[in-house]
């Protein structure tokens, strides 16, 4: 989402752990309440959610990760089209 700065990372839930802070996290869900949207309550930082395509899954913000990779893969995502491409991002939480 380029809007909000969110560079996305899809992962399996499985293998995704909240280390801290974990007592100031909001979540936010809407529409078919499936995604839930994450962030933190003092200052808005939307660290992680779990997406609608991919509700067995976490997806990351790179940005929020410390330190940021360096060495990562872009792959490029039509969001303006989101439910005619959203089926192209169901394997990346598998």
């Amino acid at each position: 989402c380029t809007k909000a700065g969110y560079l996305h990372l899809i992962a399996p839930k499985r293998d995704f752990t909240v280390l801290t802070g974990e007592d100031v996290l909001t979540v936010y869900a809407f529409n078919t309440k499936v995604a839930k949207h994450t962030f933190c309550s003092i200052c808005g930082v939307k660290p992680f959610y779990t997406p609608r395509s991919n509700p067995d899954g976490v997806g990351v913000n790179i940005n929020c990760l410390d330190p940021i990779p360096i060495d990562i893969n872009i792959a490029e995502f039509d969001g303006q089209n989101w439910e005619v491409n959203a089926h192209t991002l169901a394997h990346k939480s598998q």
